[in-house]
């Protein structure tokens, strides 16, 4: 039996506890001003969106669940942009926009459950599993969470400690949107090390194989450079790095390091409808009282497949 799963009366109860902190249901979770918004604009998360999914792999219910229900492997772009949606809706939406959003990813997290086809870390094979489990919701989360940080500080300066610590602490309002309680988040750098240094994270042989191929880019028309690759590999932990049985040496590290050594210069150059994301521009002439111009519902198309994202309703 399942114990621990996050059940609609509790993820409303925390949304109820964030519509209380609010001014009006029209303000932004976080908004211009916050840390949030400041990392979590740039282009640059694309560098660190390998290594969460990696993390994500790692543990077995999360690919139980991927590889049982989607089509990663046939169709990465669609889950790219599905979880993009998402994240920039709750990122850079209104409230009831984040809250909206919030509800349906429960409702489709409800429909995921299976058992574990292998033997996975500490979990036998016949498994029971479910997608709104508490600490698989949680680990998902910190997944994103630290990878936007690594992501963010590849190729601009690191953040200050009251900048590092604001941000963490903005999480826990992120954190409730997933129906993950606020106490989940102290020691957060302690948490995400002992569950990297834990055997509830585990590879089975068929889980290796899928991230193998998706780090060939299987799926996509372009397979990606190898200097990506080869940082993504970089980037994880080298416990997890050897679970997955990816190669890492000289040849990989001096792609990796050879191409942020190019961006890492350019990068804070490049248009603002290029550094920065398609919604938090879009969330930006929302908040003036304005529309998305061409840049941003290009650049919209990329990173959630459609040219705006805050102006549809979200029931």
């Amino acid at each position: 039996m399942i114990e621990h799963l996050v059940s609609p009366t509790k993820l409303d109860s925390l949304l109820q506890e964030l519509r209380k902190s609010l001014q009006t249901p029209r303000d932004c979770l976080f908004g211009p001003d916050s840390v949030s918004w400041k990392i979590n604009r740039e282009s640059a998360l694309f560098l660190g969106a390998g290594r969460a999914a990696l993390l994500q792999l790692a543990h077995p219910w999360v690919a139980a669940a991927i590889a049982q229900h989607s089509r990663t492997l046939h169709d990465p772009l669609s889950r790219f942009h599905h979880t993009f949606r998402v994240i920039f809706t709750m990122m850079f939406g209104s409230a009831e926009q984040a809250f909206a959003a919030a509800r349906q990813l429960h409702r489709l997290h409800q429909q995921i459950r299976g058992v574990l086809p292998d033997v996975a870390g500490r979990f036998p094979q016949g498994t029971a599993y479910e997608a709104n489990e508490l600490a698989a919701l949680t680990w998902v989360y910190a997944t994103l969470v630290d990878s936007a940080l690594v992501a963010y500080e590849l190729v601009l300066p690191p953040l200050t400690s009251h900048e590092r610590e604001r941000y963490f602490l903005e999480s826990l309002r992120m954190a409730a949107l997933f129906g993950i309680s606020p106490q989940s988040w102290t020691g957060f750098r302690a948490y995400f090390e002992a569950i990297v240094h834990s055997d509830v994270l585990g590879v089975s042989a068929a889980t290796r194989a899928f991230a193998q191929e998706l780090q060939k880019g299987t799926g996509f028309l372009l397979p990606p450079p190898f200097w990506f690759r080869a940082l993504t590999v970089q980037l994880l932990p080298p416990s997890i790095r050897d679970e997955f049985q990816l190669s890492y040496g000289s040849h990989e590290e001096s792609a990796a390091k050879r191409a942020l050594r190019l961006m890492r210069p350019l990068y804070s150059r490049l248009p603002r409808t290029i550094r920065f994301v398609g919604p938090y521009n879009e969330a930006l002439k929302r908040l003036r009282g304005g529309n998305p111009g061409i840049g941003v519902r290009l650049s919209n198309r990329l990173w959630v497949g459609q040219p705006t994202l805050l102006a549809i309703p979200h029931n």
